[in-house]
């Protein structure tokens, strides 16, 4: 019961963060609102940045309930999933927000698969 517990929290973090959260970043990840609100070149690529922090972002709320639960009852923590959750939710919102090969439900899908692999990293015995 608990490891499930773990998951749709896992699940409503992601929501959480996807939906409500994003705020401004929702627009700046796109290189567009850059090219119309700020079409200077010294903005050109700061919709990178924008897709990062929501990206670290997410992967922190997503990994928190994990991480916490790690922390208090022990377990094996793995830095590099981190890190490979940021760098798959900034490639997959790129290619939905500004490559536009990805609709909302596959970039949906891609990170429901990311919670579902990271679960199963840090918790299949």
């Amino acid at each position: 019961m608990k490891y499930f517990i773990i998951l749709i929290s896992m699940i409503f973090c992601h929501i959480v963060d996807d939906y409500y959260l994003q705020g401004w970043l929702a627009s700046a990840k796109q290189k567009s609102w850059w090219e119309k609100n700020a079409p200077d070149d010294l903005y050109k690529h700061d919709y990178m940045m924008a897709l990062f922090m929501h990206s670290f972002s997410w992967t922190f709320m997503m990994m928190l309930a994990p991480t916490l639960y790690v922390i208090i009852f022990g377990g094996h923590y793995y830095p590099l999933v981190f890190v490979l959750n940021i760098i798959i939710h900034m490639i997959t919102d790129n290619m939905k927000a500004n490559k536009k090969e990805i609709n909302l439900i596959q970039d949906q899908l891609i990170h429901l698969a990311q919670i579902s692999a990271t679960f199963l990293v840090l918790f299949w015995k």
